[in-house]
């Protein structure tokens, strides 16, 4: 199937579906939080933040484990079984989440969610990429706009029912119903003659130890780490805390606040697809440096927004929309162009390795930002003062992407 000069097939759907699965139950969470919250005992209002936030950084150190797992697992069973059995895990894990009674257990639960979604996240970017080997930054980033897909979808529906009186474990389990019919849609039996082009060699552990002790060797992907790292901080804490910001500080109802995540989403789904359709190999470290010091003070507005600013909530609203959509497009390209952008630069790699190294650093940004979000939070009894990490983490990250492309290039090529 062609759309303009771009060929989509059977296994880029499925890779859609994936990522927009992956979204609806990673920000699912995030979306009934509130609604959990206070069904569970510890309401976000009373000191409950940093437990919200533990919620993801239990679920972010899952991910780990299965992140640098996965690489010898996708070698040995192929990334198409591979992606469709985390996204199995993803979905059993969420799903059950809705059935529990008390707090503690959401960790568990959200444990085994969190592997499945490690899986995800290592193998769902190189799965596009071996559909596509050719041209992988523009085929990554549309597929990682899917994220914002499923953002724009859990926002809508999961917001709506809840403000329409649904129950929040309705909407979770109805996510992880979700995930599960898209892991089917992956591992469906192959149509012959169209199966995945898997690599035709197993992997072998010693090549994969031996290319793992040189990456890390490698000065470079140390940059890319801290990018990676830092960049997190600035997406995930927008996209987990938005809702729970606007419940806490505006008193928007969660369908209100749901749009509001639905605002970041469409930004980040506007950019993902421009910059995927647009950008060339020269181009990521500029538009990843323009994005990130452009978000800046954008994000930093959302510190000082206070109702009394404004003569009504239509105004209000508007305003705190406008900024999250400008800040989700500026965000937008951070994960998929760093990663494609670390790749590209350091091609004697593996580079199935570097996606997952990557994002392995990029989880633990998400689950550390998200948890002391809520740890600030509580401390000055305010989700607008803990806002003030997303431009922190812009700052460090910009900075990061300056000093690898145009400080140390320059080194390198004065050493040479």
């Amino acid at each position: 199937m062609k759309i303009s000069n771009l060929t989509l097939g059977r296994y880029d759907f499925a890779a859609y579906a994936s990522f927009t699965a992956y979204a609806l139950c990673s920000l699912a969470i995030p979306i009934v939080i509130v609604s959990m919250a206070k069904d569970l005992d510890f309401p976000l209002a009373e000191g409950g933040m940093a437990q919200g936030g533990a919620l993801h950084l239990v679920r972010s150190i899952a991910m780990i484990v299965t992140l640098l797992l996965c690489g010898p697992i996708a070698g040995r069973f192929g990334n198409r079984l591979t992606l469709g059995t985390g996204m199995l895990f993803m979905g059993i894990g969420v799903l059950f989440c809705a059935l529990s009674p008390v707090y503690w257990l959401l960790l568990p639960l959200l444990a085994i969610a969190g592997l499945g979604e490690g899986i995800c996240e290592g193998v769902a970017t190189p799965f596009v990429q071996n559909l596509h080997p050719d041209q992988p930054e523009r085929y990554v980033n549309i597929a990682h706009s899917f994220w914002s897909v499923g953002i724009l979808v859990c926002v809508l529906l999961a917001g709506g029912l809840i403000t329409l009186g649904f129950d929040w474990r309705i909407v979770l389990g109805g996510c992880g119903v979700l995930a599960l019919l898209a892991s089917l849609l992956v591992c469906w039996k192959e149509t012959k003659g169209k199966e995945y082009p898997e690599r035709k060699e197993k992997v072998n552990l010693k090549e994969v130890w031996q290319q793992t002790v040189k990456i890390h060797k490698t000065p470079r992907y140390w940059v890319y780490c801290a990018g990676m790292f830092m960049g997190a901080g600035s997406e995930f804490c927008l996209t987990f805390w938005a809702a729970a910001y606007l419940e806490l500080n505006f008193a928007a109802t969660t369908f209100v606040a749901g749009l509001g995540t639905g605002a970041i989403a469409a930004g980040m789904f506007l950019g993902r697809t421009v910059f995927g359709y647009f950008a060339s190999k020269n181009a990521l470290p500029k538009i990843l440096l323009a994005c990130g010091l452009g978000t800046i003070p954008l994000s930093l507005a959302l510190v000082f927004l206070k109702p009394d600013l404004f003569p009504n909530a239509a105004l209000m609203y508007a305003t705190v929309f406008v900024l999250l959509f400008l800040c989700g497009i500026g965000i937008a390209p951070y994960w998929p162009t760093m990663q494609v952008h670390g790749v590209n630069n350091m091609p004697e790699l593996d580079s199935t390795l570097l996606y997952i190294y990557f994002s392995a650093w990029g989880i633990p940004g998400c689950g550390f930002f998200t948890w002391i979000f809520g740890v600030v939070g509580d401390y000055y009894k305010s989700p607008c003062a803990a806002v003030v990490l997303i431009p922190v983490s812009l700052v460090a990250f910009s900075l990061i992407v300056f000093c690898e492309h145009w400080v140390f290039k320059n080194k390198r090529k004065l050493a040479e």
